[in-house]
């Protein structure tokens, strides 16, 4: 691996990232990189948040050279067009294929869904989500807890130390009642545990008013998923699971679907978005999502903010035309997830909706990620005199 290689994306015994050009990223001359641009510029605010947060317990570091591109966003003159997008790019960063033994990545969607609900319990709306609880503890950066997801990530606090907080089953059978946690109250069961692996929804009250809530925590238990249960014990076949088939099976008998769902111990906290964060969904340190361009990556290998080019030719559904060959596009790493681990696995944010949902819920395809690395100052100055490429030294 070159040197310099991990100021965005980190090596390991087994990942290396291998120096390319831009011209052998697939469909790279056609794509929207202004799009791509936006995107990478929305973040920009909150990666400078996180870099002045410092690098003690309970921060993230955000690589330096990440930083000074962002500067260099913040430069280009307005109106910025397509190909002053596509020259940034270019001048900024250099493109690396991510090599590792699996030789190939794995492709998957999420959403923001759009639900009914209510601040008050009844007949109707009775399945709470929660706030977070005071005695949650991160015993690692939210960020992380995707690369930390076989272990505990959150724990509550005791007098004493720490204690695995209630999973679940607990959590459902009645561990957090009355200690005044319950945020909203939503209708069915099975659209509240997909809202908590999506991370986020909008909510319509009963008065007419819509609130967004965003993923505040979770109880650090392990993710499990359903779907990969269902299939090893036989259930459901391979073949047949998507977001919609599994929710039509669970919602079928509602009592066996309930136990499948307390196989994943992992249980999500929520709090309602207020002012300019209320415009739309966030990702990690409280990124705005982009339907389209925002990805959630292992932020174990990838750090938050870094551009990632994605490539997968089979991933036909969620190409801009048929003439693109399947989805060729520059993303940028916005988000985490507890399922979303190892160098190629990439969760591509959607948008907001049922179409949004439909997309997600079919998406699981293979793919390639060539990463955006940011240059060392030295060579942005060298690329700008005529060297169209050069791998970060």
């Amino acid at each position: 691996m070159p040197r310099g290689a991990p100021v965005s994306s980190t090596a390991t015994a087994t990942t290396s990232f291998e120096p390319v050009t831009f011209a052998d990223l697939p469909g790279w001359e056609t794509d929207d990189h202004l799009a791509a641009f936006r995107a990478f510029r929305v973040s920009c605010p909150r990666l400078k948040a996180a870099a002045r947060a410092g690098n003690g317990a309970g921060t993230i570091a955000i690589p330096a050279r990440l930083l000074a591109a962002c500067d260099a966003a913040a430069a280009l003159p307005e109106p910025v067009t397509r190909a002053a997008a596509r020259a940034f790019f270019e001048r900024e960063f250099t493109p690396h294929r991510v090599v590792h033994p699996a030789k190939q990545g794995l492709l998957t969607g999420y959403y923001e869904p759009v639900l009914e609900g209510s601040r008050t319990k009844d007949e109707k709306f009775a399945t709470p989500i929660y706030r977070r609880p005071p005695d949650l503890v991160n015993l690692v950066h939210e960020a992380e807890r995707g690369a930390k997801a076989n272990q505990l990530t959150h724990a509550r606090k005791t007098a004493t130390g720490t204690e695995p907080y209630a999973t679940r089953t607990e959590i459902e059978a009645g561990a957090l009642k009355g200690q005044n946690l319950e945020l909203l109250y939503l209708a069915d069961p099975v659209d509240t545990f997909f809202m908590h692996i999506q991370g986020s929804g909008r909510i319509r009250l009963t008065d007419g008013s819509t609130v967004r809530v965003h993923y505040d925590g979770k109880n650090g238990h392990p993710y499990t998923s359903i779907g990969r249960y269902l299939i090893d014990t036989g259930m459901l076949a391979a073949d047949k699971i998507t977001m919609g088939a599994l929710g039509r099976w669970l919602r079928a008998d509602p009592d066996r679907g309930r136990h499948v769902m307390h196989q994943n111990a992992s249980f999500v906290f929520f709090r309602e978005l207020q002012g300019e964060e209320a415009n739309g969904p966030l990702g990690v340190l409280s990124i705005p999502l982009v339907a389209g361009r925002s990805l959630a990556v292992d932020a174990g290998t990838h750090a938050i903010g870094t551009p990632v080019y994605v490539s997968s030719p089979a991933l036909t559904h969620a190409s801009r035309t048929k003439k693109d060959g399947g989805f060729h596009r520059l993303m940028i790493a916005h988000d985490v997830g507890s399922a979303i681990r190892g160098p190629e696995r990439g969760d591509i944010y959607f948008g907001s909706g049922d179409k949004a949902g439909r997309l997600a819920g079919i998406t699981k395809h293979p793919g390639h990620f060539f990463v955006l690395l940011p240059r060392a100052p030295e060579t942005i100055e060298a690329g700008a005199k005529g060297r169209s490429r050069q791998a970060a030294q």
